[in-house]
């Protein structure tokens, strides 16, 4: 009768024990988006292109050799890691008219993990695509638009930089 009684109140206690332990949930953001946005924003500069065109690569273009205006190349893109994804593009050192806004876009953007796909503005394009994430890692994000019709892509690096 005591053997029974131990196994009936051991596993009982230990039950009661368990059941009334309990951890606090918290949704985690995904690996991509933490890397791209860090903890609440995280801005990213241009640093290089590369322009494949029907299997022929431009090599690593540096920002700064492209024919484009340094008060483009030089503009700063942040990422925000809140519920609205909310994304900046405003000027770098240079400003190409002394009158501009030191925030000229402000939008979103979206991350699909299942595809790698991140979809935001480019100054250098003006205008918002979905990019092919190639690379990101802490301090660096390479994406890639393809042209599938004419087989060419542009791929672009970003560097993380820190803002005032």
């Amino acid at each position: 009768m005591r053997q029974f009684k131990r196994l009936l109140l051991i596993p009982g206690l230990i039950g009661w024990l368990i059941s009334g332990c309990s951890e606090k949930i918290e949704p985690k953001p995904s690996t991509y988006s933490q890397l791209l946005t860090g903890t609440e924003k995280k801005t990213w500069k241009m640093v290089s292109v590369v322009i494949n065109d029907d299997g022929q690569s431009s090599g690593v273009i540096p920002v700064s050799q492209l024919n484009t205006a340094p008060c483009i190349t030089d503009d700063l893109l942040t990422f925000y890691a809140d519920a609205e994804h909310k994304f900046e593009a405003s000027e770098g050192t240079t400003k190409c008219s002394a009158s501009d806004p030191d925030i000229y876009v402000t939008d979103t953007w979206q991350l699909v993990n299942a595809n790698a796909t991140l979809e935001f503005y480019i100054p250098i394009l003006n205008g918002k695509y979905p990019w092919i994430v190639k690379n990101l890692t802490e301090n660096a994000l390479t994406v890639e638009y393809y042209f599938g019709d004419i087989n060419a892509s542009y791929r672009f690096t970003f560097n993380a930089v820190t803002t005032k």
